[in-house]
Order: C-alpha cells, then structure tokens, then sequence
C-alpha cells in the first residue's frame, strides 16, 4: 500500500512532527511506501490563482474551474501542483496531519486542498462521494487541539469534535470518495504530560497499522482525458 502523509505545521520538533514521525516509521516497519508532503518546508504557496497555470485558457476572463479543466487537459499546471496532483493520485491512504487553529485546519493546508483537488484531476462531473474517483482507497485525519476533550463536546463551547472536521471530513475526503475513518485527535496537547504524548503517539501508530493491514479495493483513476472525454465546449464562467 502507498501512503500520502501531508504534514501542515511550520516547526519540524513540534508535537505534530512527532506524531509525523509515528507515521511514517509506523508505515516503513509494516513494509509499505509512503510520500510526504511537508507543506511548510516546500514552501507551499496556499493561494489559489492564476499562478497555477502554466498559460490562460482565456486571457481575457479568470475562471479558476475552467482554467483547471483546459491545464488538466494538457498537462497544464505548475511544476509544484503536478507533483503534489501525482502524489494524491497514487495514494491508497491519505493521512492529513494538522493542529486546529481557529477550528480549521492551517491556511496552507486548506490551499493544497483548493490547489491540489483540481477539477479533472481529483473530480469531475458525476464522480463526488459514492461515486469520487478514490473510492475503495482510504483516509485518517490526525488533529491536535489546544481545547480539552470536554471543551469539544456536545454540552461544551466549540461543539463534537466531528462537526468541527466535518468539512475536511465530509466535503473534502467523503467528496472525493476516501472511505472515510475515525480521526486521530491529541486534546489539549500544549498541556498534557510527556506520557501523554506517548500515549497518544502510540494510539496513533497502532491505528495506522491496522489501516494498513487490510489491501485497498480501489479502481485505477482515469486519465484526466479519459475522465473528461464528452465534456464538449461547456461554458463553466457563468457557475461562480
């Protein structure tokens, strides 16, 4: 099985990096290949735009899905996107690993989501949730927060900690088709003890290996040609 691990915290020794770390080691013992992207230490750009691009579709009126769809078509995007594109493609587990802030994920992280999961090449028309492109292949969310598990209740200030995720959970992975799993979540990890941290590293890796013992049942994903063959002349600049 190959894992995509995208890591989303600007310090290497941070909390996150140790539980960056559980993953992969967890992923190499048990015999499997896995590709990080770390976000910060690429310097990913989080901003959607016309930099993407290697040329305009239409030079005269930016719209970002239709300039997604003409790059996805000739191999259009910037070197930075392609690779990441060719990395979520090729992935049988995903694992996003992130702190809350502001009960999301950091901005650099939602932009590889808005960047990356290009039309054409992570979905297209009549390929979202049951039937997205990577169904059969599988996803685990791994979150730490600054609020205790109780603040993340349902009789507590910030709400059950899945409606805080559902966004990435639901209308990111569930939209392109990941089956979709528990997420890890490390509560109040500025405050809690070194075998804590332990603790929580250990359930980590655990989970990562039980996700890895079962092959995924997966389709090959489409070319992007393939997948958007009969898309004809459809004007996309009037949809937002």
């Amino acid at each position: 099985m190959h894992v995509l691990l995208v890591y989303a915290h600007p310090e290497p020794a941070s909390f996150n990096g140790a539980l960056r770390d559980a993953i992969v080691g967890e992923t190499v013992a048990s015999g499997h290949s896995v590709d990080v992207s770390d976000l910060y230490a690429q310097g990913f750009d989080p901003v959607a735009g016309r930099g993407d691009f290697m040329h305009a579709a239409d030079d005269a009126l930016f719209h970002y899905q239709s300039e997604q769809t003409a790059a996805a078509l000739s191999d259009g995007f910037v070197p930075d996107l392609a690779r990441e594109q060719d990395r979520l493609r090729r992935a049988d587990l995903l694992i996003l690993q992130f702190p809350l802030w502001w009960g999301g994920p950091p901005a650099i992280l939602k932009g590889w989501f808005d960047r990356v999961a290009a039309y054409g090449v992570a979905y297209a028309d009549g390929t979202r949730f049951d039937t997205g492109l990577f169904r059969g292949r599988k996803s685990l969310i791994s979150v730490t927060t600054g609020g205790t598990a109780h603040r993340f209740s349902a009789d507590d200030v910030y709400g059950p900690i899945d409606e805080v995720l559902r966004p990435i959970q639901r209308l990111f992975l569930g939209y392109l088709g990941f089956e979709l799993t528990k997420p890890h979540v490390t509560y109040a990890a500025p405050r809690i003890s070194m075998a804590e941290r332990e603790q929580a590293i250990e359930e980590l890796r655990t989970q990562v290996r039980t996700l890895l013992s079962t092959p995924v049942a997966a389709e090959p994903i489409p070319s992007s040609r393939d997948l958007l063959a009969g898309l004809g002349d459809r004007d996309w600049r009037h949809s937002g």
